[in-house]
């Protein structure tokens, strides 16, 4: 038979006998696994909060201009370099490591944006299409910014929800109407959310977004950029593109390769990884502090172990006596350590996986907004890692009482008292 159905029944008969003391011995392993899951789902939960507030692409590099620091072909140092369209056309035609490239400028100075009586001051900023593929905006009604109304310059106009609360009656669809931007009417066209929280989604709300073309041509700001947001070919790193677009930027406009205040940069790839590389090491952290607590059971279950082996003496005895086989013996001894541990770590896992899901489930269903904490879970590899982590330390607990076993000398044994 495939299953020892009496083999069995001893180890029940066996765990039966001692319900206090296999209790006691399994709960280090259940508690062990149950840390195990608790602090991994936490740590997820964090991690994910965290990516959640990357409201850019994790691949997104923006270069700026500043001020130069050193003199170079015989300009001075603190000259200040304007980025232009001419520079965007340069990085398509050269780099071709850039999968996106988003030139945008913003509405500077005082002014205020004005519908009908009410009137307030807001963020005007002046952007491309692809600009939501380097920080995706949600559009709640109508659409984006698209090439048509770049190449014709049209005076249309994205913006946030607050806006909408300032500017328009309760109620009132924004859509199609006009607003006044500093002297200039803009036709609304779209309603935009950002995907951050905190600061970042409040900003977007008081954000109007209209075309970079237009905001050039209409507040003489003609051939002038602020800054480049730019994304990396799939497969390229990040730190590459940026490289390559500062350099190219410094040939353009006569700056010192050495000069490293001319221009500034932010490479959201690099800090995204130094953010994976601490959620990595908390992952380590849960790891060992968890695999310390199932040693500790570990070494509690093998005692016991060697209790029941000490017990048993002349048992095993009049059984090898009869003829039993070292290995009938050991496997004896290795399966009721599996036992004992597998079923405590299978009720740890249960009870942190459990615990995980329930966490997640409240912060759902009430909303409940935990700032760099959401959406806690557990990963199946790590959920199938335990389960083979329980089988490998049953048979480590029980290897060295099932040895002894196998070595017990019969007539020694049932001389045993």
């Amino acid at each position: 038979m495939l299953i020892d159905l009496d083999k069995w029944s001893e180890i029940y008969a066996t765990i039966k006998k001692h319900k206090l003391r296999t209790a006691l011995t399994a709960f280090g392993v259940f508690w062990g696994i149950f840390m195990l899951i608790v602090l991994l789902g936490a740590g997820k939960g964090l991690e994910n909060g965290v990516i959640k507030d990357f409201n850019v692409a994790k691949n997104a590099i923006f270069v700026w201009t500043q001020r130069t620091s050193i003199p170079y072909q015989g300009l001075k140092a603190g000259r200040f370099i304007q980025l232009t369209n001419d520079d965007m056309a340069a990085i398509k035609r050269q780099i071709p490591q850039v999968a996106v490239l988003a030139p945008s400028l913003s509405l500077n100075g005082t002014f205020t944006v004005s519908y009908k009586t009410k009137s307030s001051s807001f963020q005007v900023r002046g952007d491309y299409p692809e600009f939501r593929e380097v920080e995706p905006l949600i559009i709640l009604k109508g659409r984006f910014l698209n090439n048509s109304d770049l190449a014709e310059k049209r005076k249309v106009a994205v913006i946030g929800e607050r806006i909408i609360e300032v500017l328009f009656p309760k109620g009132a669809n924004p859509i199609g109407q006009y607003i006044n931007i500093k002297g200039a009417f803009f036709r609304v066209v779209g309603i935009s959310r950002g995907r951050g929280k905190g600061e970042d989604l409040m900003q977007n709300a008081q954000t109007i977004y209209i075309p970079a073309t237009a905001l050039q041509q209409t507040y003489n700001r003609i051939n002038k950029i602020d800054y480049f947001a730019v994304t990396p070919q799939p497969g390229v790193p990040a730190v590459l593109v940026e490289d390559k677009v500062k350099e190219l930027l410094m040939s353009r406009h006569k700056v010192s390769p050495q000069d490293l205040k001319a221009f500034g940069s932010a490479n959201v790839e690099k800090e995204f990884e130094e953010v994976q590389g601490l959620f990595t090491g908390i992952a380590a952290f849960s790891w060992v502090v968890s695999i310390g607590t199932i040693i500790a059971g570990i070494i509690g279950v093998g005692n016991i172990m060697l209790i029941v082996v000490k017990e048993r003496t002349k048992e095993i005895g009049i059984r090898k006596a009869l003829g039993a086989t070292p290995w009938s013996i050991i496997s004896l001894i290795i399966q009721e350590s599996i036992v004992i541990t597998g079923f405590a770590g299978y009720m740890g896992l249960l009870a942190g996986t459990g615990m995980v899901a329930l966490i997640d489930y409240f912060m759902t269903k009430f909303e409940v907004d935990a700032g760099f904490f959401s959406n806690p879970e557990v990963n199946v590899p790590v959920a199938v890692t335990a389960v083979i982590l329980l089988v490998f330390t049953g048979t480590l607990a029980g290897l060295i009482p099932a040895t002894k076993a196998a070595r017990i000398n019969p007539v020694e044994a049932l001389r045993d008292e």
